[in-house]
């Protein structure tokens, strides 16, 4: 066949009108997201699958999306969606998607801390949350996500009804400042699992390396750097490039998967839950504790929030391999934690029967574009 009868045959096959969805697009702390109202979305969630890894641009054997909204990286490979709920005590419903960057799974089974920042704000500037008009320091959106059944109370200001972007906060890992968005994450515990700590023990041992395993915000499994035979604050790079640190992590948070009941073999655990995450004591006397998670695989930028706060309830659990870290008592000002890119400050409250009534932290986020997005 010559040049141009390829050519031909080709373009005869694929010619069609490209799909499209109305959408939108935020930042939501240090992750990005593509959003979608859930009415404009096929009533069976099987029928998600295609639009949504056609948007992000899975799969993709080089592993950049650049056919697609997605960024190469876990952070950046994420959809949300957002509709009207019908919980008692939420204004709006969403529900989180991990996206596979060279494979075609698409994850609903744990929650994004990051992004939930920006489901407030797109709530709000989309109509679905009416604001009196004027100005509002802090306005609050209930959130039922509905990965975990958690509410978060999701508080920013507003602008004549739109989220303002503007204000003096910073979060590390992104550039600039902007307006501070708080997020309450209300009685956090057992969000996958129904328990603080699934395997009932405090500290448990797999090949041979001390994990503390608890259902915060997130299922999350914690190990120390000193029983991996590495320095505590490696970079992400450092990670990547170690000969056998990922496949340890991978394997013993497969078997965490296991002992917290979210698999019932290593093989059958999730991408995206348990997260794990590299604990150690700051070389300061005082410092920050230090943690380097992990996110489907790949050494995270930053921190997911979630796993912020699943290390800051951690941090007062006696025992744990987090408190065993701690230079100092944790206090009611919450925890400071130094990751990849900075730090985070994070708290958790437990009352006098031990169980968790609140998990606290600032984000930010933007609005950076919203019209339609296509897709084949």
């Amino acid at each position: 066949m010559s040049f141009q009868q390829r050519w031909s045959h080709r373009a005869n096959h694929t010619i069609s009108r490209q799909n499209s969805l109305p959408a939108a697009y935020y930042r939501g702390g240090t992750s990005r997201a593509v959003f979608f109202k859930e009415q404009d979305l096929p009533a069976n969630r099987d029928d998600w699958v295609k639009p949504f890894l056609g948007v992000i641009g899975s799969p993709d054997s080089y592993g950049r999306q650049l056919d697609g909204m997605g960024g190469g990286i876990s952070s950046l490979s994420k959809v949300c969606v957002v509709g009207p709920s019908q919980h008692p005590n939420a204004d709006v419903d969403y529900t989180f998607v991990s996206l596979g960057i060279n494979n075609r799974h698409v994850d609903y089974s744990s929650n994004c801390g990051n992004m939930s920042s920006a489901v407030g704000p797109f709530a709000v500037d989309s109509g679905m949350v009416q604001v009196p008009e004027g100005i509002h320091e802090s306005f609050t959106v209930r959130i039922h996500n509905t990965n975990t059944g958690k509410i978060i109370n999701a508080s920013f200001p507003v602008v004549d009804g739109e989220a303002t972007p503007y204000g003096d906060f910073s979060i590390d890992g992104v550039s600039g400042t902007a307006a501070p968005i708080r997020l309450d994450f209300v009685e956090p515990a057992g969000s996958r699992t129904g328990k603080l700590l699934p395997t009932g023990n405090i500290t448990d041992t797999f090949d041979g390396i001390s994990a503390t395993c608890i259902d915060v915000a997130n299922p999350c499994c914690f190990v120390l750097a000193s029983d991996l035979g590495v320095k505590g604050d490696l970079t992400p790079q450092e990670i990547d490039d170690h000969p056998t640190l990922k496949d340890t992590l991978d394997r013993v948070r497969r078997q965490a998967a296991v002992n917290m009941g979210l698999a019932a073999t290593p093989e059958e655990a999730p991408g995206s839950v348990p997260k794990i995450a590299i604990i150690s004591p700051n070389k300061e006397a005082n410092g920050p504790l230090v943690v380097r998670a992990m996110s489907v695989g790949q050494p995270h930028k930053a921190i997911p929030v979630t796993v912020a706060l699943a290390v800051a309830a951690a941090a007062k659990l006696p025992g744990s391999t987090v408190a065993e870290c701690m230079r100092q008592e944790v206090g009611d000002t919450g925890l400071t934690i130094q990751h990849a890119s900075g730090s985070i400050d994070v708290d958790a409250k437990y009352n006098a029967n031990g169980e968790i009534e609140v998990a606290s932290v600032f984000r930010t986020a933007r609005r950076l574009m919203e019209g339609r997005v296509f897709w084949k």
